[in-house]
């Protein structure tokens, strides 16, 4: 879409470390309602919304499985899609105090909390106007919740990925250690792949370049960046096959 233009519909990636204060580990509501306001705004562009979630914040799997036999890896990875659920009770909690309505949904059935993910129904809610949630990843283990991200961007027909970070975009190398990183503007995805860079895992970018799902990477930091991105501003990094190398 030309720049400036709203999407039509949009999934957000969220990192679970988004929902949290810089370097702490938990739920910080004020984060959170932070997100929603800028979530809120952004459906007045007339963009369908779908977030999905990390659960970094609460618990990674990683952290169970280096040296610790007592837990199967494969159990550790459905120990963190939990962590995205309790992210998005709370998260959709926070929207729905803002006065918009909000679906959430889980790749593992928990009727109780939430609704199951089918493709067809979770179109259908943003067709009525409702953000919704996307929780617990793909629902099976030795999946990120970035490449989640990418496959429910495909299966619901969004215009984009938008994967909210903490920094402006791409670097090529990490400014937090390397003062000179160049940010980049726009990316071909075998820029990201030939250059190692870290945006998504390699099966998200793999995933997006197949069927040509653009990526744009930018800071929700930044008051109003998320209503930005959703508008169709030029914010953050765009990566998609049709660019090279902007910086």
């Amino acid at each position: 879409m030309a720049d400036g233009t709203p999407y039509r519909r949009v999934v957000l990636k969220l990192s679970g470390e988004s929902f949290a204060h810089a370097g702490e580990r938990g739920i910080a509501m004020d984060e959170v309602v932070l997100i929603s306001k800028q979530v809120c705004k952004a459906m007045q562009s007339g963009a369908q919304i779908a977030i999905v979630i990390g659960g970094g914040n609460i618990l990674r799997g990683a952290q169970f499985t280096a040296g610790n036999s007592s837990i199967q890896e494969a159990t550790a990875h459905y120990m963190g899609m939990l962590a995205t659920v309790i992210n998005g009770l709370a998260l959709q909690d926070a929207i729905e105090s803002l006065g918009c309505e909000t679906r959430l949904l889980t790749a593992i059935r928990m009727d109780g909390v939430a609704e199951p993910y089918i493709r067809r129904r979770a179109k259908r809610h943003l067709d009525k106007g409702r953000i919704v949630i996307l929780a617990a990843g793909t629902g099976s283990p030795f999946v990120t919740t970035d490449t989640a991200a990418a496959q429910r961007a495909l299966e619901l027909e969004a215009d984009i990925l938008l994967k909210a970070t903490r920094v402006d975009g791409v670097y090529s190398d990490d400014p937090e250690k390397n003062p000179h990183a160049l940010l980049y503007s726009e990316l071909s995805y075998n820029n990201v792949r030939e250059q190692n860079l870290r945006v998504m895992d390699p099966t998200a970018i793999a995933q997006c370049m197949e069927h040509d799902m653009p990526i744009l990477v930018f800071n929700f930091k930044k008051e109003g960046n998320i209503v930005r991105a959703v508008s169709g501003a030029r914010i953050g990094t765009l990566i998609s096959s049709q660019v090279a190398v902007t910086k």
